[in-house]
């Protein structure tokens, strides 16, 4: 598989220092004892991580006969084997706790933003596999409304067997509390959380729970990055992919999901997931159904998705697959009403269209008169309205074409060339250099400029909050696909 070479060998005559195989139970509630948690507040350095074991040469003796020095060699290659079958994988660390391979642990971890007698830790799930691979991090409820990822997180993390794993899974199963205590998307000051990624120490509440969750978290132990969301403000979504095409390696990352919609958009500023590529971390978002309420064809479709990525990164197996084995890449529009009203459709979430179709219609309630919302494209229902009261230029569906990955990586990559052009007319437009290949990134380095002069939106607008991520990078309809 994808990693499996990460786990082999080589037969050179090295001597490897092995480490002892430590194998406890898995844990199997989310609030285990005290000792098993340790909370760690806003602004502390994220700690370092497990050190490699470095091999050493034993050279071959030239004072010996030809006859001695193969002896001595064939010593060398038993040694190696015998070293081989001890080798362990490094211990993980994370949030000043240790986890052992083949291990299974609940932590905590506190942003530090309520009173500290009355402070709620968030739970941190880690399951860190018996042999070396990538470390996933799996993030869920940055709006405390969106319940579908919480859900997935919980049943993908306990169905993990860290004793046959390779590499590590991180789950964050609930990111805003403050805002899942509420029902509420924002945070307590109605400020956007993912909008202040990777945030400042010493910034507003939003921007020192961004901060706290990047550094200690993110930045030094996440390969890659899944940010789980839902449709927002009374919208749903059939489940998929947003993901910025452009890059090379998250474009090959958004592969290894199966059969889901994938959509380019290269994410707002303050997004977790821009903040993550922008140091070098593969990471997309992944859509599931709607706002305040569990689907459970939303969780499970999401749940599937997650499955075939740890098998296809060689993580875990999974016994379930996609019926289409690959991702259908889109191109996508939003189309409006024309005016205001109530909202009936006569569509639901992933029906085909054809151009011309009715999509729904708009009627006022007061003089009986309405409008019919009509499909400009063939293509895909991929979001819509729940039918509601809307006001004119309202986004009603989401419909996208399929692309060949070709394609919608090639109208992405233009897409970005032409921004960099626009933002920066003056420098030189530079295409992407990594390999067509998905490998697992050095762990990125410390974020040198943490916006801290980046003003923040103190109260967001209906246009921050309606789909504000984007597959298109114009202004109007970049404001169409919110995390």
């Amino acid at each position: 598989m994808l990693f499996s070479k990460a786990r082999q060998i080589r037969h050179s005559g090295l001597l490897l220092a092995a480490l002892s195989l430590i194998s406890p139970p898995i844990i199997s509630a989310w609030a285990q004892e005290a000792d098993e948690a340790y909370v760690v507040s806003a602004g502390t350095p994220a700690d370092a991580g497990a050190q490699q074991i470095e091999p050493t040469i034993s050279p071959i003796d030239n004072s010996l006969s030809p006859a001695e020095n193969n002896s001595t060699t064939d010593a060398i290659e038993i040694d190696n084997s015998a070293a081989e079958s001890e080798i362990t994988t490094p211990a993980f660390t994370l949030l000043n706790q240790t986890i052992q391979p083949g291990q299974f642990r609940t932590l905590y971890w506190s942003p530090g933003q309520s009173f500290a007698s009355i402070d709620t830790p968030v739970p941190v799930l880690v399951a860190h596999g018996k042999e070396p691979g990538p470390s996933v991090c799996l993030t869920a409820a940055v709006h405390g409304d969106e319940l579908n990822g919480i859900e997935m997180v919980r049943r993908l993390m306990y169905q993990l067997e860290p004793a046959n794993m390779n590499g590590t899974v991180i789950g964050v199963p609930i990111v805003n509390l403050d805002g899942f205590r509420r029902g509420s998307r924002y945070l307590a000051d109605r400020r956007d959380l993912n909008r202040h990624f990777p945030g400042t120490y010493n910034g507003s509440a939003a921007s020192r729970i961004a901060n706290s969750l990047f550094s200690n978290i993110i930045r030094d132990h996440c390969n890659f990055l899944v940010d789980l969301h839902t449709g927002s403000l009374k919208r749903t979504n059939l489940p998929q992919i947003r993901a910025d095409l452009s890059n090379e390696a998250v474009f090959e990352f958004s592969r290894h999901l199966g059969g889901i919609t994938v959509l380019h958009g290269r994410g707002g500023e303050g997004t977790l997931r821009r903040a993550a590529t922008d140091i070098g971390i593969p990471a997309i978002t992944l859509e599931s159904g709607g706002p305040n309420a569990l689907e459970e064809s939303a969780v499970d479709g999401g749940v599937k998705a997650l499955e075939t990525l740890l098998q296809n990164l060689d993580i875990q197996p999974t016994l379930r697959f996609w019926g289409t084995p690959q991702p259908v890449f889109y191109h996508s529009e939003w189309v409006r009403a024309d005016q205001g009203g109530i909202l009936m459709s006569e569509v639901t979430l992933g029906d085909k269209i054809k151009a011309g179709d009715i999509l729904g219609r708009v009627v006022d309630p007061v003089t009986n008169t309405g409008s019919d919302i009509v499909s400009p494209i063939d293509g895909k229902i991929l979001g819509m309205a729940f039918n509601q009261v809307v006001q004119t230029g309202f986004a009603a569906y989401h419909i996208g074409k399929a692309k060949t990955p070709e394609q919608a990586q090639e109208e992405a990559q233009e897409e970005a060339q032409d921004e960099a052009i626009q933002t920066q007319p003056q420098g030189n437009v530079q295409g992407s250099s990594e390999g067509s290949s998905l490998n697992i990134p050095s762990q990125p380095a410390a974020n040198e400029s943490d916006s801290s002069t980046r003003p923040m939106k103190s109260m967001p607008t209906a246009e921050d909050d309606i789909d504000f991520e984007a597959n298109n990078t114009t202004s109007e309809r970049s404001s169409e696909n919110a995390e």
